[in-house]
């Protein structure tokens, strides 16, 4: 029991990452139906950011995670109206080879300034460690990286439920023509979402840095496409659903690992999107439609 305890804080710990990633795929395809798979690379940029405001202008960790969300939603602003404009009248299979592609300039971009070494993350806080009822530990980082999650998608539910942009993503996704006639300027709602998905996955890399304590340049990939995975799992356009497909897929990762079969963890994970398309491709809290012809 105090093993399953122990398992249990680490995944929500590991799951909380994948989920404030999850978040920016599942917005940005509720839009505008794209999935960026620049969304990992994006969460490698806010990783190296905050390396450099905690460690060579010596911020404190909240200020930097500041600091990195707000240069990250700029890039992703950037991203969105370099690259996926021009496009948004386009074929989905050209927007998706555009994504790919601007993930691997910004992967190489980064090699080439900073290579591909690995570095190691500098000390943002002492990593002090607490018991629960003497069955189990937490770190102060994993209550960190937990509590920051928490609050940061509690934000993000208050922003689309009760902030007049947040009334106009949703208006946006269900019909952006409807939107439109209604005085809603789509252009800059389809912005605003690239900078919030962009913003929480930049927490998510300064999060991830100061836990693994380390980075490199293409530290994005991988965790980028198992926050893809907690999307689609969640049910891909749905916000909770994101978020819980994070947790789960940091359970599902955290449980393989425990009983010794972490070298097979990834591919556990890719089965489970394989499954979830199979058995329900809406995902768990998504509801099947059908289009019409």
């Amino acid at each position: 029991m105090d093993q399953i305890f122990q398992q249990l804080i680490n995944s929500i710990s590991l799951g909380s990452t994948y989920a404030l990633m999850a978040l920016g795929y599942t917005m940005v395809y509720g839009i505008i139906k794209l999935i960026n798979f620049a969304h990992g690379d994006i969460y490698m940029l806010g990783a190296f950011l905050g390396y450099y405001f905690i460690g060579v202008l010596k911020l404190n960790l909240f200020v930097a995670m500041i600091l990195s969300m707000i240069v990250c939603a700029v890039a992703g602003v950037v991203v969105e109206y370099l690259a996926y404009r021009p496009l948004r009248n386009s074929s989905r299979i050209a927007v998706l080879i555009t994504a790919i592609g601007v993930s691997f300039l910004i992967e190489n971009v980064m090699i080439y300034f900073f290579s591909s070494n690995v570095r190691n993350y500098p000390p943002a806080m002492q990593n002090a460690k607490y018991s629960i009822f003497g069955v189990a530990s937490v770190t102060k980082i994993q209550l960190t990286i937990i509590f920051v999650s928490i609050i940061l998608m509690l934000l993000l539910q208050y922003v689309i439920k009760f902030t007049k942009m947040g009334k106009a993503m949703r208006a946006v996704s269900v019909d952006q023509d409807a939107a439109k006639l209604m005085g809603i300027n789509v252009d800059r709602t389809i912005s605003f979402t690239f900078a919030l998905g962009s913003a929480l996955a930049a927490s998510g890399g300064i999060l991830v840095g100061i836990y693994y304590n380390t980075i490199n340049p293409l530290m994005g990939v991988v965790p980028g496409l198992k926050a893809f995975i907690a999307a689609v799992l969640g049910g891909i356009g749905i916000i909770p659903g994101a978020a819980l497909g994070g947790y789960a897929i940091g359970i599902i990762e955290t449980l393989v690992s425990a009983t010794g079969y972490s070298v097979f963890k990834e591919a556990i994970v890719y089965l489970v999107l394989i499954i979830i398309l199979l058995v329900k491709p809406a995902g768990l809290l998504g509801k099947n439609v059908k289009e019409k012809v």
